[in-house]
């Protein structure tokens, strides 16, 4: 695993945010988790839960040179965006229907990161992390060069956040796979052979030019 030492914030304590903190943490990266709730009611948790990171509040994310969004996408509105303004922010949301109940603003032909992208305002937003289940990220790492090493799809419209994130999920164990542009993200969403599936980077790469060619 390789990449550059970042500080990352995640926001959300669930099975989703505190498997990326804990695998953030083996890579090296310094790890900050926050949640709704103070950080002072999420130090133990954190120190459980996620050895290593540390229990924080949204706005000590200030200093963090990523922020990884992993609360359920029904509390997208509660999310507290002006901590975020100009962050590299990754989106992991999914858009589960029978979890999140109907959401009309995410049942659109727009990919669920562009509406995010919109209602948190000023970030820099990155699609990615979303397509691997919570178990798999931890079991399923690699290191570089590894033999059938599993890949994780990336989509944003601002170059220089899509490569920074993509150091971070190579450091992470995983290839990465540039997908283009935000809206380019729906092909990893809740349904898609991508997030059905386990791909390889050139597996996955198949898989994105048969829907760009079916466009």
């Amino acid at each position: 695993m390789s990449g550059e030492q970042l500080t990352v914030g995640v926001l959300g304590a669930g099975r989703v945010g505190t498997a990326v903190g804990r695998q953030a943490v083996r890579a090296g990266h310094t790890v900050k988790i926050a949640t709704s709730r103070p950080a002072e009611e999420n130090r133990l948790l954190t120190e459980v839960v996620v050895p290593g990171a540390t229990a924080a509040d949204p706005q000590d994310f200030a200093d963090a040179d990523l922020v990884i969004v992993a609360v359920p996408l029904n509390k997208h509105r509660s999310i507290d965006a002006s901590a975020l303004q100009g962050k590299v922010v990754v989106d992991a949301m999914n858009y589960w229907v029978g979890v999140d109940g109907f959401l009309a603003e995410f049942d659109g032909t727009r990919s669920t990161s562009e509406v995010v992208g919109e209602l948190l305002g000023d970030v820099r937003l990155v699609k990615t992390l979303n397509h691997i289940g919570y178990g798999e990220l931890e079991v399923e790492a690699k290191p570089a060069g590894a033999e059938d090493r599993r890949a994780l799809g990336v989509a944003s419209d601002d170059a220089a956040a899509k490569a920074l994130v993509s150091g971070f999920v190579d450091s992470l164990g995983f290839d990465v796979v540039d997908a283009g542009e935000l809206a380019a993200g729906r092909a990893f969403e809740n349904g898609s052979e991508i997030f059905t599936g386990r791909h390889t980077a050139a597996q996955m790469r198949e898989v994105l030019e048969r829907d760009t060619a079916r466009v």
